[in-house]
């Protein structure tokens, strides 16, 4: 994340506040704002229209390599699929953290920032032309074009800030800094072959990466970003690729209709997908995230770099769900245990993850959550002998179950807390 908090934020009223708050309401949007750091403290901030189509834009990436990731797991190329999925996925997601951290800080959504931001939108749909190519061949060289792209956008909004906000300006120059000198790593990386080499050099220019943020934060004042603003907008993101995970599953189910009409198995599948999906919203939204600048960095790190895991598992699942649709249509080309892991796994991991990101909180549920969420990999063990329809079924309720279980919990604790509070009132 480009902007995690490194202790206790000093709430300060941008200079300029006042008029972006009357931008609003003025006929002609102003060319230019003062880039300064936002109030984090800021009543009703919301997501605006720009986010939202900047999310939507990224989403086409994520059906991209969720599209690719369903057919190599059904032709059997399994561990390519994963690697070039987990690969793609990054590429996607490490962009769109970044400059949503940057937006809850330095949103000034003038002409200029627009225009910025449209060029990272562009960026994204580059890598979304690349992602066949790298399924195929593993040749990242558009992808990469197109992450740099992205990037290199956030580091002129990132030089803005820093001539704009001189009490942010060392930890924006990190930024830009960090972010420029890497994506320089990346265009020689353009001219390095796709073997072994070319692959380690993926995982170390990714490491750096991730490390920036954490170097640029300890070089001066923290970036003001907003910890609900941010919360809505990690929310938001998870909507959207539940959201394409359904399309996904409602697409292949609506495939296996049209060659073998309504049927049995068809609707187990179906329901399972909708219990699974539901399930896991949720389980994500079941208790609002405690995040704020009152937390640790090392907390806020793990909180937003976390989520890398949510979202890849939860859009692998939809592609997952296409597989199982497959396995009943034509079960003699797709194993049943293929199937069914394909479904079993990312539901595991992605109710692992939910539980690792609210543990700590009130909505933790500790071995209590975390055990049962392996248990969608256990029954998929018995695909092979009842069938992929009635293991994507069973583990729809399972979680259903669990989640179900883990929320009535919550409630419980949460009345026995206001039980004690009004005795200590009393």
């Amino acid at each position: 994340m480009d902007a995690p908090p490194v202790g206790i934020a000093q709430p300060r009223s941008a200079p300029g506040s006042e008029v972006a708050h009357e931008r609003t309401h003025a006929a002609a949007r102003p060319w230019r704002l003062p880039m300064a750091g936002r109030d984090p403290r800021e009543p009703h901030r919301a997501s605006t229209p720009l986010e939202l189509l900047f999310d939507l834009c990224f989403v086409v990436a994520v059906a991209q390599a969720g599209a690719a990731l369903h057919h190599d797991l059904t032709e059997g190329a399994l561990a390519h699929g994963v690697f070039a999925y987990l690969v793609v996925f990054f590429t996607v997601w490490w962009p769109w953290l970044n400059f949503t951290w940057f937006a809850s800080a330095y949103d000034t959504d003038d002409v200029p920032y627009r225009l910025l931001v449209f060029v990272q939108i562009a960026g994204v749909l580059i890598v979304a032309a690349g992602v066949p190519r790298i399924f195929e061949d593993l040749d990242f060289r558009i992808a990469v074009i197109g992450y740099v792209v992205m990037r290199l956008s956030l580091v002129g909004l990132w030089l803005r800030a820093a001539r704009e906000d001189p009490s942010g300006r060392p930890v924006a120059l990190h930024f830009a800094a960090g972010i420029g000198l890497v994506q320089l790593l990346w265009v020689v990386r353009l001219f390095v072959d796709d073997g072994p080499a070319g692959i380690a050099l993926l995982f170390a220019f990714a490491a750096i990466e991730l490390a920036i943020p954490v170097w640029a934060e300890r070089s001066g004042r923290h970036t003001p970003w907003h910890p609900e603003h941010i919360a809505e907008r990690y929310g938001l993101f998870t909507i959207i690729v539940l959201g394409e995970c359904i399309l996904a599953a409602t697409t292949a189910i609506q495939e296996a209709l049209t060659d073998s009409g309504v049927t049995g198995p068809l609707i187990a599948v179906a329901v399972g997908a909708l219990l699974l999906v539901c399930s896991l919203w949720w389980a994500y939204f079941k208790a609002p995230p405690v995040i704020g600048h009152f937390r640790s960095l090392r907390w806020m790190i793990s909180w937003g770099y976390g989520h890398y895991v949510v979202f890849a598992s939860l859009a692998a699942l939809g592609a997952g769900l296409q597989v199982a649709a497959d396995g009943v249509v034509d079960p003699e080309h797709v194993p049943a245990l293929t199937a069914a892991m394909s479904v079993a796994l990312p539901t595991t991991v992605a109710l692992l993850a939910i539980a690792t990101l609210h543990h700590g909180t009130v909505a933790a549920g500790g071995l209590s959550t975390w055990i049962p969420a392996l248990v969608p990999v256990a029954v998929a063990f018995a695909a092979p002998s009842v069938g992929v329809p009635l293991v994507v079924l069973a583990i729809g309720i399972v979680v259903a179950v669990t989640v179900g279980t883990g929320v009535a919990r919550l409630h419980r604790r949460a009345e026995a807390a206001e039980v004690a509070h009004q005795h200590q009132v009393a």
